[in-house]
């Protein structure tokens, strides 16, 4: 009888086909029959895994797993990127650099600025006023910069809130929870932070605008900086000149701006994986996301802790949008030069009073 050569390759497509489908079927069946074995201990984990190796080394083929191992590319149909690579061996980097410096580094660098600033509290103590406070108010911030600044803050701490659940969670949190509880936990603090990512960079974006004349460097700032703002060594209670925004908050808002961006860019990549993002992509973003987010965070420590503790009513002009004339003057003597006389800020100014006495437009015609 002849024999039908499509009917020849058809059978042996088919045997392929069914050989790569027992393959399959067989290595999951191993690897799930293994876990009870590595669930007994660590000589059982370590004997089990031996066992699955070599079995599916032997079923599939040394060759077959080396080649997998060393990156090489297979066939699919699909034209996502890196969809041909079945494991992404430069990603090992990736993890080490991750897992094993970045993130025991980054907790020692937070670790270190609060124990930074409550040395500074305890051995330095907070930057007094040289004179008392006469009781006369000094506009310094308006409404809209006091509601900017806050919600810029909130949004900030509670995105680096979730983001260190993120990152360290499984060491703190999830060994003291019941699983259900640590699963809703995880759940939303990842929510939270892909979906309030977006309004950072909305507000990061008005604060550029905002404030960056007030943030300028010049001359001034350079004298600020030699004498360490006047909070500690030799210079300590000096209060060096400054304009509306001394050297060191000039730094902290370029900080901001500039690590600020750093984050919004590697989130936006992490957040949004549809623009044909590779592997590579996702986890250089996910190093440079880290890297920013811990050196704002480790920056707006010293910020809170001269807002909160360490200099005598630092906090006043973020909260009522007013300072004393003695803090103005000691902090900020250019710029209360230049403000002093305005008219908002005599004694017994009103704002409603003023409006009322500004003389109206003629309506003669």
């Amino acid at each position: 009888m002849p024999i039908n050569p499509l009917s020849e390759w058809t059978g042996a497509v088919m045997t392929k086909r069914i050989q790569r489908w027992l393959t399959i079927m067989v290595t999951a069946l191993m690897m799930l029959f293994s876990v009870p074995t590595m669930a007994s201990g660590s000589d059982a984990t370590t004997s089990g895994e031996s066992v699955v190796k070599k079995e599916v080394i032997g079923f599939a083929g040394a060759d077959y797993w080396r080649m997998v191992k060393d990156g090489e590319k297979g066939y699919t149909t699909s034209g996502w990127p890196e969809h041909d690579v079945l494991i992404s061996v430069p990603g090992q980097t990736w993890y080490i650099l991750k897992e094993k410096w970045m993130s025991p580094l980054g907790a020692l660098a937070i670790f270190g600025s609060l124990v930074m600033v409550t040395l500074a509290y305890v051995v330095i103590g907070p930057l007094k006023l040289s004179k008392p406070k006469t009781g006369r108010k000094i506009k310094r911030w308006s409404r809209i910069d006091r509601a900017l600044h806050w919600s810029m803050a909130f949004t900030f701490l509670t995105l680096g809130f979730s983001g260190l659940t993120l990152v360290y969670g499984k060491h703190f949190i999830k060994p003291i929870v019941p699983t259900e509880i640590w699963g809703w936990i995880i759940l939303a603090a990842k929510q939270y932070h892909n979906y309030m990512g977006p309004i950072f960079a909305i507000l990061l974006l008005a604060v550029l605008v905002k404030w960056w004349r007030k943030s300028t460097f010049n001359k001034v700032d350079i004298e600020w900086f030699k004498k360490m703002g006047g909070m500690v060594g030799k210079h300590k209670g000096s209060h060096p000149a400054a304009g509306f925004s001394n050297g060191g908050e000039k730094a902290i808002f370029w900080l901001l701006i500039i690590f600020g961006f750093s984050i919004t860019a590697s989130g936006f990549i992490l957040d949004f994986p549809i623009f044909d993002q590779t592997r590579r992509d996702m986890e250089l973003s996910n190093l440079l996301h880290m890297l920013s987010a811990l050196i704002l965070i480790c920056g707006f420590i010293f910020h809170i802790y001269i807002g909160l503790f360490g200099m005598e009513a630092g906090l006043d002009g973020m909260v009522t949008g007013d300072v004393d004339e003695t803090w103005a003057r000691e902090h900020h003597n250019l710029w209360f030069d230049e403000v002093k006389d305005l008219p908002e800020n005599q004694p017994g100014y009103e704002p409603e009073k003023a409006l009322s006495d500004k003389p109206k437009p003629s309506t003669d015609s």
